[in-house]
């Protein structure tokens, strides 16, 4: 089953990530942060479906995407032609990646749109955790980084919040912060090893060399919870 939404604006975010403000009429959504709703759309005759993770937290009319386009990618491709007033379809919001502890710290790991699930994820943790929480946000430069003002201000406002952002690019001068692959500062994020939950979500190859990692951290398995991109076609 799906809800007819209409596009109410689009904020340009990056060179190729798009915000998109989603409205339903007549209709709350009702979900946990982090989980992800279906956008339906026709391709050569046939309908298709792609997941994009809503970036709001729940209770309200609105759904807020953020899409990567991929030039060959019919879903990214088919949202970013999409101008305020158009009208989708999308499915209820669901999905297995949500924060599974608010008494325990807490590690959220991203790259790239991956950001988008654990952004609405760190935000509850902020209003609702007891812990600590500190969030690695990997990159190639700082003009892909996305919701970084948000993050920045999210930092400053709640003293339990730690944000690094890792940049594999950095051939500014002016960039100071951490460089390389984010995973690799995974260890340094990670304090209390038995009562910390780590949470990672981005290209397939990140998610399992963080895996990796954290494992030789001393993290336990149960205590990782990731969503990896099978392929580029799921960020679409």
């Amino acid at each position: 089953m799906t809800l007819s939404v209409t596009v109410a604006d689009v904020h340009r975010m990056t060179p190729d990530v798009k915000q998109f403000r989603l409205v339903a009429d007549d209709h709350t959504f009702e979900y946990e942060p982090g989980q992800h709703t279906m956008v339906h759309f026709e391709s050569d005759g046939e309908e298709e479906a792609r997941p994009y993770t809503a970036a709001n937290l729940p209770g309200t009319d609105q759904l807020v995407l953020a899409i990567k386009r991929y030039e060959d990618g019919n879903g990214s491709v088919f949202m970013h032609e999409r101008t305020p007033g158009d009208e989708i379809e999308v499915e209820e919001v669901d999905g297995n990646l949500r924060v599974r502890d608010f008494d325990r710290d807490a590690v959220f790991c991203a790259t790239g749109t991956g950001i988008t699930p654990l952004y609405p994820m760190v935000k509850q943790y902020a209003r609702e955790g007891s812990g600590d929480a500190h969030l690695l946000f990997g990159e190639r430069d700082q003009e892909h980084l996305i919701f970084r003002e948000s993050l920045d201000q999210l930092r400053a406002e709640n003293e339990n919040l730690s944000v690094d952002y890792v940049l594999s690019d950095a051939e500014d001068d002016a960039w100071n912060g951490r460089t390389g692959h984010v995973q690799d500062h995974l260890p340094d994020a990670v304090g209390d090893v038995e009562g910390t939950d780590c949470y990672v979500c981005g290209v397939p190859e990140m998610v399992v060399e963080a895996r990796d990692v954290l494992e030789s951290a001393g993290v336990d398995e149960s205590n990782v919870y990731t969503e990896g991109w099978e392929s580029d076609a799921a960020e679409e």
